[in-house]
């Protein structure tokens, strides 16, 4: 049987309203011929499709298959799990798939809203930082728990490959995370106080910004034709909420 993502430690998560579906997922794909690896692939291309989608303004169903990429992007962690057969490689390629998706959405969304470039940068960075955010204290809670300790707090050091992976293919995909995203952690943990004793709170809070449930939100946007306060929703409400996290860890 599989190890929990928390392990014991029991926390809410509002960006795990999808994990159930991505669990069935992983249950009826663990005797199959599917890799992890092609599973991130496939919720990659869901969100280019997207992308495309956006930009011939069929915006409704380009978010709503954004809450399907969510589903699928939780199937290939639990089917690692389930299969007791973490990957660095994976690790690192889903955060690899998760930016491409990203950008590529974001692109597409600042063509039929009219962002200049500017803002569309700003849109990207302030996401990555608060998926940061929320993965600072996802890691963390796998540490207090019995969890799986794939992901860490500072991914600088170089990480042994387990017996399934080539150790060059591990350093070569960390070498490329270290590059490009190292600064994201620094800059996260150097922000971040001690925290609470369970940390519950701000799991629970930046929980809302883990793509999940900002999924969700952005399909509502899109259902009742408000996609244009997308900025306002990244740059204010998420943001905000992220400077509230910030500040309980410290106090």
């Amino acid at each position: 049987m599989g190890v929990k993502k928390y392990g014991d430690v029991k926390v809410v998560d509002l960006s795990e309203w999808g994990r159930p579906l991505g669990r069935a997922g992983a249950r009826f794909l663990k005797e199959k011929p599917v890799s992890v690896l092609q599973v991130t692939h496939l919720h990659l291309v869901l969100a280019l499709v997207s992308a495309v989608l956006i930009v011939r303004e069929q915006t409704v169903l380009a978010c709503f298959l954004l809450i399907v990429k969510g589903i699928i992007d939780a199937v290939d962690g639990e089917l690692a799990r389930l299969r007791e057969r973490p990957s660095h490689v994976g690790r690192y390629w889903d955060t690899f798939a998760d930016t491409i998706g990203l950008v590529a959405v974001m692109i597409a969304f600042s063509s039929i809203l009219g962002w200049n470039a500017l803002l569309t940068g700003g849109m990207v960075l302030a996401t990555l930082i608060q998926y940061s955010l929320f993965n600072h204290y996802s890691v963390l809670l796998r540490m207090k728990g019995t969890g799986d300790f794939t992901s860490r707090i500072d991914e600088r050091e170089q990480p042994v490959a387990y017996p399934w992976e080539k150790q060059s293919t591990v350093n070569a995909f960390h070498a490329i995370y270290v590059a490009l995203f190292s600064w994201q952690d620094t800059l996260v943990t150097k922000c971040s106080g001690k925290g609470s004793s369970s940390l519950r709170f701000e799991l629970t809070a930046s929980s809302f910004l883990g793509f999940g449930m900002q999924s969700l939100i952005i399909f509502g946007l899109a259902v009742v034709g408000s996609i244009h306060y997308l900025p306002e929703l990244v740059l204010g409400l998420n943001m905000g909420l992220m400077a509230l996290v910030l500040l309980r860890s410290w106090f």
